[in-house]
């Protein structure tokens, strides 16, 4: 379910490529795809998020910690949206083990949210302990689909029971997230997303300069899992000609899910407040400072931050920028053409560069927006459509 695998192959994850279509340009047809207002004045804001990849997967696990039992729970790379609902249930399975009902969680991003409302819907008191909060945390500024397998591990480096770990928590998410559809807000929701492409199958695509890390720094290829969904994977179809409005001549439709994280952020603080959980600001330096909480049971969600924070020098940042256009009200679903992605939110339209590789920002633990480069990628985009 990476992303770029699942937009390539027309968000289906399942092998899926374009035809040809046959006939003159595409013409909208009802109910088809409305085009965007893509241009630069429509752009409200540039973000950048820096993922925190593991080459072993997500670091889930128990460890003592002054006199504490901490259990951890980062390291998702792009997966931490869609996998964020399974971790908790083995993160909290291991917190709650002894039968402990006051349990501190650090971080109030997307891991800690879901796994202090995991927690507490098992009966435990829960305080989170965090120095940001919504909309100032990292997965805040997340592309917002469900990618499960986008970036998590290195295939050559998980254990032999990863895959069906993997699994557990990617089912376990999916079938939670079923219960926000519908919500005020739509916290959650289901969208089409269109594979474009300029040429039919089997035909060499033209060569996109690449960001690929020598041969002497890669340790083996990212995990690819996609296909233990299949079930659970919509399939993608050809769209015939004057279906679309693109001017793309290969295009195949596929639906997935989409995150709108602004309002499922606040759904989640919501519930969580309402159910007696408390979030106290604090910021933690290093593990000793965990001696500070009362609890004597931890649950660690700091994502990128716990590189700092734990000295965990196995978590590598994967930098990804995000162009957000004005929200349009008849625009709900997501493309990609060539090494460019765009996502229709109800909080934002996100475009983003995907790189030609699963290498693009590899590495790269700069946060800095560049608007220049958001600037071209709104006016790549303006030429999608007829």
């Amino acid at each position: 379910m990476d992303r770029r695998a699942l937009l390539k192959a027309g968000m289906g994850g399942l092998g899926a490529v374009a035809l040809a279509a046959r006939g003159g340009a595409a013409t909208l047809g009802a109910g088809g795809p409305q085009p965007i207002r893509a241009t630069p004045d429509r752009l409200f804001r540039v973000t950048v998020c820096v993922r925190p990849f593991r080459a072993a997967g997500p670091r889930i696990e128990v460890e003592g910690v002054r006199g504490k039992r901490v259990v951890h729970n980062y390291g998702h790379g792009g997966s931490g949206w869609s996998l964020s609902w399974g971790s908790a249930e083995i993160a909290v399975g291991l917190a709650m083990a002894d039968g402990v009902r006051d349990i501190a969680v650090i971080g109030a991003g997307a891991l800690g949210l879901t796994a202090a409302l995991t927690a507490q819907r098992r009966g435990a008191k829960v305080t989170i302990y965090t120095k940001d909060q919504f909309p100032n945390v990292r997965s805040a500024r997340a592309t917002g689909t469900w990618s499960p397998d986008s970036r998590i591990a290195m295939a050559g480096a998980v254990d032999a029971g990863f895959g069906d770990r993997w699994e557990q928590m990617a089912r376990m998410s999916f079938s939670t997230y079923q219960s926000y559809l519908g919500m005020a807000g739509d916290p959650v929701e289901w969208t089409d997303r269109y594979s474009l492409s300029d040429e039919p199958p089997g035909m060499r695509m033209t060569p996109v300069a690449s960001s690929t890390p020598p041969a002497s720094e890669r340790t083996d290829a990212f995990l690819r899992l996609d296909e233990r969904l299949a079930d659970i994977s919509p399939r993608s179809v050809e769209m015939p000609p004057g279906s679309h409005p693109f001017r793309a001549p290969f295009v195949r439709r596929n639906s997935s899910l989409t995150f709108n994280v602004a309002d499922l952020a606040h759904q989640l603080t919501t519930d969580f407040l309402i159910g007696g959980g408390r979030i106290v600001p604090m910021e933690l330096r290093e593990p000793g400072d965990v001696a500070k909480l009362k609890e004597k049971v931890v649950i660690n969600c700091t994502g990128y931050g716990a590189r700092a924070l734990w000295r965990d020098e196995s978590i590598v940042p994967v930098r990804g920028q995000i162009a957000w256009l004005i929200p349009q009200a008849d625009v709900t679903y997501g493309a990609y053409y060539g090494t460019l992605s765009m996502i229709a939110r109800r909080d934002g339209i996100v475009v983003q560069e995907t790189g030609a590789d699963e290498w693009f920002g590899y590495g790269d633990a700069n946060e800095t927006p560049d608007r220049a480069t958001a600037d071209e990628w709104v006016r790549r985009l303006a030429t999608w459509w007829v």
